[in-house]
């Protein structure tokens, strides 16, 4: 479907009409899943000593100064890089206690900060750590099979997962069963999430079976409880208002690499595209600019929209708009619901990208 360019033309000769997400349909290999497994573009630079604690917060500092301890200790076992042969070798005794740590906070504290930091200082090669959303993980999955994934991922010393949401209790049971045996194989595990691990799924399914699952998953984790306010607002100004129509097409004409689209056409779109394949649905985009942002209709489609605000703000891609502000786009129904934790998520790292993009607007 074509980009929404009516509100006006090229602003000079020299303008290029812009790129259209929903001209794209990208096709990911699962050999690039596996790869893609690192931390997004945002997060290469951080590490402990560039995080800055609230002093108001100090649990921020003991975060700090446990992950760091985290990190030192995978220099024992299974650090010979030897994961793949012992798939076939006799098993080793699990470790004893919990062999992952637990971040749990707020939006907007820090959290993939710091998981993005234990995944830079554990002392291992690349190829030996994994980090990715839940999201990413059960996609990898499905690409793989899981009896695959377990012998890939089983070479690795660190599995870190990024948003641990649970949203049906397939996943649930999927991702604790892959946990459990990466676990027995000496993998040390790390994630992050809004809700303590005992807490999953409530208040969004009370079938026992999805509880028990819950239950046995979180044994294997230490929770870290991080505290404070959103970084993304602290001291910082409110998001810009939404521009105009016009305002919103002459910047994507104006910025090259930019992105062009009607936003319901592309909420259209985004669901004939499989959510692993978002983050390549914005390779080489340096701006989204979208016209006439209504509230999303339904929930699968605010769904598939809190993906897609994932990997932009992982890319650092600004995002220019016109129509309702980002904090209208989910009803009170839905802010008020079981996936309300996603929602907010995505409307804190909307908000910061529509900061971001601010320059893009001729004054």
């Amino acid at each position: 479907m074509p980009s929404s360019t009516s509100a006006s033309g090229p602003s000079s000769p020299a303008d290029v009409a812009p790129l259209s997400l929903c001209a794209r349909e990208p096709h990911v290999p699962a050999d690039r899943l596996v790869a893609e497994m690192v931390p997004p573009p945002r997060f290469d630079a951080v590490r402990f000593d560039t995080y800055i604690p609230d002093p108001n917060q100090p649990s921020q500092t003991e975060a700090v100064r446990v992950l760091s301890g985290f990190a030192a200790g995978l220099g024992g076992a299974h650090a010979s890089g030897a994961g793949k042969k012992r798939w076939f070798q006799k098993k080793a005794a699990a470790p004893a206690g919990p062999r992952g740590v637990y971040l749990d906070g707020g939006y907007g504290v820090g959290k993939t900060h710091l998981l993005a930091s234990l995944w830079h200082a554990a002392p291992a090669a690349p190829e030996q750590k994994a980090f990715g959303t839940f999201v990413e993980l059960t996609n990898l999955v499905g690409a793989l099979g899981f009896q695959q994934t377990v012998r890939t991922l089983s070479g690795h010393r660190l599995l870190c997962i990024d948003e641990f949401e649970l949203d049906d209790p397939g996943d649930t049971v999927l991702v604790s069963s892959l946990l459990s045996k990466l676990v027995e194989q000496g993998v040390a595990l790390a994630a992050t999430s809004n809700t303590l691990p005992g807490k999953l799924g409530e208040g969004r399914f009370a079938a026992t079976d999805f509880m028990r699952e819950i239950q046995g998953l979180s044994a294997h984790f230490k929770a870290l409880r991080i505290d404070g306010e959103d970084y993304r607002h602290r001291g910082l100004p409110e998001a810009p208002a939404p521009y105009s129509q016009e305002q919103v097409t002459k910047a994507a004409y104006a910025t090259a690499g930019a992105s062009l689209d009607d936003f319901p056409h592309l909420l259209a779109h985004l669901a004939k595209v499989h959510p692993s394949r978002y983050g390549a649905l914005t390779d080489q985009l340096t701006a989204v600019c979208l016209t006439e942002v209504t509230p999303v209709p339904d929930q699968s489609t605010a769904l598939r929209l809190v993906v897609l605000a994932d990997r932009l703000y992982d890319r650092e891609v600004p995002v220019l708009a016109s129509g309702v502000p980002f904090d209208r786009l989910f009803s009170e129904e839905m802010l008020n619901g079981g996936y309300r934790k996603k929602y907010f998520r995505a409307i804190s790292r909307l908000t910061a990208l529509a900061r971001d993009a601010k320059g893009l607007v001729s004054a």
